[in-house]
């Protein structure tokens, strides 16, 4: 597939997806020049970006391994944790939100999904579709991939927010915020602080250099509202790409005083 180009009306710029020059049957989606997803059609379950790999992890031990479960994606990219449920966990149900309807259209028609996925699409912002949503449903995992960087929108970072998000979580259901940031990390110390307002138990898990504060990177959050099963933790850092940390608890605290 030759590089495709579309323009994006509500942020005014052009996504672009193009083939991975490395690996046959994977390509990059980039928004505004910025690389945002990597997808492999082929093997739709190997995930190539280290924080999406990492929310993926968290995926994996919400129920037993290729158990079929419910998914919402705020901000959907190029479906690529969509894929990687479908191909691990054939039968689930998902939705996902995405603000731009040019990118899903483009998405979607260039990079198409695997057979059998049960996907519903949304068009809006995050949080006014997740208040649509038909009374009663529920999900094992809710993932938020939208922060870029410390211009966060205001209304999505914040506690309230995560309150609506973890409402529609079903019981032992997780919220994976993906967080990007800068050296410093001001918008992880805020989201952390504000998801911690929102559920009981709250995690971070990252590269573990990460944790310095001192170099950019992705951060993801986790929340829930029961305790963390035991040996959860080790399960994430075994997982990789190492080296990996999780922090909660006391730590998480320290990290974010």
């Amino acid at each position: 597939m030759a590089v495709r180009s579309r323009y994006l009306r509500t942020s005014g710029v052009h996504a672009v997806i193009e083939p991975d020059p490395w690996h046959a049957n994977a390509f990059v989606l980039s928004i505004d020049n910025a690389e945002q997803s990597h997808v492999n059609l082929a093997e739709p379950q190997e995930v190539f970006y280290e924080y999406l790999r990492r929310i993926a992890n968290a995926i994996d031990l919400v129920k037993p391994a290729g158990e079929p479960i419910r998914a919402l994606h705020l901000g959907a990219g190029a479906l690529t944790l969509a894929r990687y449920i479908q191909a691990t966990r054939p039968g689930s149900v998902q939705h996902a939100v995405e603000l731009e309807r040019e990118l899903l259209d483009f998405v979607l028609d260039q990079l198409p999904l695997p057979d059998g996925t049960d996907l519903s699409t949304h068009v809006g912002d995050a949080r006014d579709e997740l208040a649509a949503l038909p009374g009663g449903l529920t999900f094992d995992v809710v993932i938020l991939d939208i922060f870029s960087g410390p211009d966060a929108p205001a209304h999505l970072a914040c506690t309230d927010f995560y309150r609506e998000a973890a409402a529609v979580l079903a019981p032992g259901g997780i919220l994976a915020v993906n967080v990007g940031d800068e050296p410093g990390f001001t918008l992880v110390t805020s989201q952390t602080k504000a998801l911690q307002e929102a559920m009981p138990h709250v995690a971070a898990y990252g590269t573990s250099m990460l944790f310095s504060r001192r170099y950019p990177g992705n951060i993801i959050l986790l929340g829930t509202a029961s305790p963390f099963p035991g040996g959860w933790a080790d399960a994430l850092v075994a997982a990789g790409p190492h080296p990996a940390t999780v922090m909660t608890g006391v730590e998480l605290d320290e990290l974010t005083s």
